[in-house]
């Protein structure tokens, strides 16, 4: 990736396509200002000489300020300010990385690990839930945060009801209250 980034710059091409390159390890995204399909193009030729693969199904041209794309599990494109309502280009976290998130958490909540004690379950829940955000932390999150702090509780809650047999919907005994200052549920 580092000769194809060193290439890129020595043949001209950031120059020649106002094109700069973002990456990370094998993903990158040429963001330029005109003539994509040209940089594209380039790219595609610089890969080949190197002998590397471009992945097609990945590979796309989106016109950034009417388009959005993802990026290391964020999306990127035109938000607007609920302060001054003006536009500008932001990231967010994806919806298929908060999809997968809430995914995982109904997989460790599910009626198979009932066998587990509370400290271990919460414990579990907490590690997954901290660490998603504190890599997703750029952008407006709390909409985000919201959902997976409902589900969050919402598995958890099911979960207590299954390992106590329980048949209501739990909430009275199984507050919220309960489940953040008892069990210790992390609250993004």
């Amino acid at each position: 990736m580092r000769r194809f980034i060193l290439g890129w710059k020595a043949l001209g091409h950031e120059a020649r396509f106002q094109a700069r390159i973002v990456n990370y390890a094998d993903d990158f995204v040429i963001c330029c200002r005109r003539s994509a399909e040209q940089a594209a193009a380039a790219m595609r030729d610089m890969m080949a000489r190197l002998k590397l693969t471009v992945n097609e199904e990945k590979t796309h041209i989106c016109h950034a300020p009417q388009e959005h794309f993802d990026f290391l599990g964020y999306t990127l494109g035109r938000r607007w300010s609920p302060v001054t309502g003006r536009a500008y280009i932001g990231a967010w976290p994806s919806r298929k990385k908060v999809k997968r998130l809430c995914r995982k958490i109904s997989e460790q909540t599910e009626r198979r690990w009932c066998w587990r004690d509370y400290e271990t379950q919460v414990v579990t829940l907490n590690r997954m839930i901290i660490g998603w955000s504190n890599y997703f932390c750029l952008g407006p999150v709390s909409r985000c945060y919201r959902a997976i702090d409902a589900h969050s509780r919402k598995r958890l809650r099911q979960w207590l009801r299954r390992k106590h047999l329980i048949k209501d919907r739990g909430t009275s005994r199984f507050s919220d209250r309960y489940l953040y200052t008892t069990l210790v549920l992390h609250l993004n």
